[in-house]
Order: structure tokens, then C-alpha cells, then sequence
């Protein structure tokens, strides 16, 4: 009979209820702009969003292997029972109050932070695996969102000189039904990056407790990870979508299809190059890029503000969160 710690059991189910946090807190990245823009009813869009979303989860494993390898060295941390589920915790906290406040953060680095913070703790400094952190967490941290900013700036100028001489209304026939292919687009490769992120987490803990000899993600992982990232993002999240769709800058058809485009066309090329970047961090830079590109007066500078204080203070925010609730546990002495 096949035994298996009730300890990793549970860090299984709070890691998948992490994914569906995920989900909820991000399911704002493929719908906003289509909601914001009336294309068509949030309830569609949500289903929608949670199929494709389903579906990106499928497609490659690089990020799963960063996440799961390219932060901490599996090797030093094997055998640790806390530092996962401590990084979870961590994780889990910053989410659910940055989704408490409205605030775009990012799950992602939320995840990657618990996890570094849970290591340190742990370890030490050496438990990090520096060189990939700083070309696959550091610098797509950096480049996403002005990569996402740029592209959409661009987009948005292209559209608009190409379309100057058509109707303001058969511009809007035009994207509104372009908008479908946008969001569609931004739901796979959301998927394809983030449900990837607690795969990763998933596998390590197997690795951990020594359920699995070498770090290789079991097809079963994908299948519960893609489920979770399905029925969070089914949920909606109704709180972020008004931040992104209203608050930064109000879109048209024409503004939505080239935000969701151009952020999804970045975060695919950082999913085949297995860099977990931030989806709330693409699609929001995108949707000011695509506003600037109209003229810097028309994006709310103000809450775009605040949504980079959240960008910036997230890693190290669940980073020490995870690190207290690792001490808990060595403390206590409930894990070893």
C-alpha cells in the first residue's frame, strides 16, 4: 500500500489552493479590458477565460522546472518539511491582501519570494540558486513590464495610424469582435505561464520528501494545477478587474486588443525562455503603454503608482512572511 505524508498531503491541497488564489487574483490579466469594454458579459467572459486558462496550462513545463529548481537548489533544501509549505503561507498572505486592497500584485513573485525567504531562513544565503534568479527572476522582473509598456505603445500607434480614416463606430464594430481573439490569446498564455508556477512548487515538495528520485513533473501535478488555476479563475475577482478596466485608463475595443496582444505576445516568448514573469505585471504595463500612447495625461499615473509599490514590495513582503512562519515551525517544533 502506497504511504504518503499526511504532511505533503497537505502542503498539496494549500499549494493548489494557492493556484485557485492564484486564479481568482488573476483572472482580472484576460478579462478586464473585455468586461471594461462591454464586449461581452462578465459571466461569458469569466467562463471563457477559465477554459483557456485550462488549456495554457498544458502547453510546456520550462517554467514549472525554474520554479521548482532555478530558485532554490533542491539538493540543500531535500529533506526540509517546512520550507514549502512556509513559502505557500507566505505566498498565500500577500495575495489575499494585495485582492483585499485591489491591487494588481504579482502571485508569481509572491511565490518566488515565500520561497526565498523560507530558503534563507533555512540555509542560508547559499540555498539560492543566484545565477538563475538573476537571469530567469531579476531581469524578466525588470524587462516584462517595460517590454509589455513598449510593445503596447507601439501597437496602439500602429492601430491607430492604420485605422485614422475609418469611423470611430466601425472602429469599434472592428476590435470589439478582434477583442475575442485578444482575450482568448491573453487567457492561454496567462495559463501557460502561471499554472506552471505551483507545478513547480508541487514537484519540489515531492522532491523533498523523496516521493520522486529526480525533479520531473508528474502528468497528475499538471492535471490538479490546471484544475485549480480553471475554478479560481471561474470565480472572477471582481475588485482587480475594476483597478485594471476603469482606474488606470478608460479603454475602447481598439485599446483592449492591443493591450491583451501585446502583453501576451511578451509573456509567451518568457514562457518558452521558462521565465516566470509577473501576468499582472504585463497586461497592467500594457494597458499604460497603450494609454500613454494617446497621450501621458490620459493614464492615472496616481494608481499606476501604487500598483508599482505593490510590484516592489512584493517579493520581499512575502519573503519575510514565509521566514516567520518558518520559524514558527522550527520553533513549535510541528515540522521538522
Amino acid at each position: 500500500m502506497l504511504e504518503i505524508p499526511i504532511l505533503l498531503i497537505a502542503i498539496i491541497a494549500i499549494a493548489l489552493i494557492f493556484d485557485f488564489t492564484n486564479g481568482v487574483h488573476d483572472s482580472a490579466n484576460a478579462i478586464a479590458t473585455i468586461v471594461s469594454t462591454k464586449v461581452i458579459s462578465p459571466g461569458l467572459a469569466v467562463v471563457l477565460a477559465a477554459i483557456l486558462n485550462f488549456m495554457g496550462a498544458f502547453i510546456g513545463i520550462k517554467v514549472a522546472m525554474t520554479i521548482g529548481s532555478g530558485i532554490v537548489n533542491p539538493e540543500l533544501v531535500k529533506g526540509c518539511q517546512a520550507l514549502v509549505l512556509a513559502a505557500l503561507l507566505g505566498a498565500i498572505f500577500w495575495n489575499l491582501l494585495t485582492w483585499y486592497l485591489g491591487l494588481p500584485s504579482s502571485s508569481s513573485h509572491a511565490l518566488i519570494g515565500g520561497l526565498m525567504g523560507s530558503a534563507i531562513t533555512y540555509h542560508g544565503w547559499v540555498a539560492l540558486n543566484w545565477s538563475s534568479i538573476l537571469h530567469k527572476i531579476v531581469v524578466p522582473l525588470i524587462v516584462s513590464p517595460l517590454s509589455g509598456f513598449i510593445v503596447g505603445y507601439l501597437i496602439m500607434l500602429i492601430l491607430a495610424w492604420s485605422f485614422c480614416k475609418i469611423s470611430p463606430r466601425v472602429n469599434n464594430l472592428i476590435f470589439r469582435k478582434l477583442q475575442l481573439v485578444s482575450s482568448g490569446f491573453m487567457a492561454v498564455s496567462h495559463g501557460m505561464n502561471d499554472a506552471q508556477k505551483t507545478m513547480g512548487i508541487i514537484t519540489l515538495a515531492l522532491f523533498i520528501f523523496h516521493e520522486i528520485p529526480a525533479f520531473s513533473v508528474p502528468i497528475w501535478v499538471r492535471i490538479a494545477c490546471a484544475l485549480a488555476m480553471l475554478l479560481g479563475t471561474a470565480t472572477g475577482g471582481w475588485r482587480i478587474v475594476k483597478t485594471m478596466g476603469h482606474k488606470i485608463f478608460k479603454l475602447e475595443p481598439i485599446h483592449g486588443f492591443s493591450a491583451e496582444t501585446s502583453a501576451s505576445l511578451v509573456i509567451l516568448i518568457a514562457s518558452h525562455l521558462g521565465a516566470p514573469i509577473s501576468t499582472t505585471h504585463t497586461i497592467s504595463s500594457s494597458v499604460m503603454g497603450v494609454g500613454a500612447s494617446k497621450r501621458l495625461s490620459a493614464v492615472r499615473w496616481g494608481v499606476a503608482g501604487s500598483m508599482i509599490w505593490a510590484w516592489v514590495l512584493t517579493i520581499p513582503a512575502s519573503g519575510i512572511v514565509a521566514s516567520l512562519f518558518f520559524k514558527i515551525f522550527e520553533y513549535t517544533g510541528i515540522i521538522s
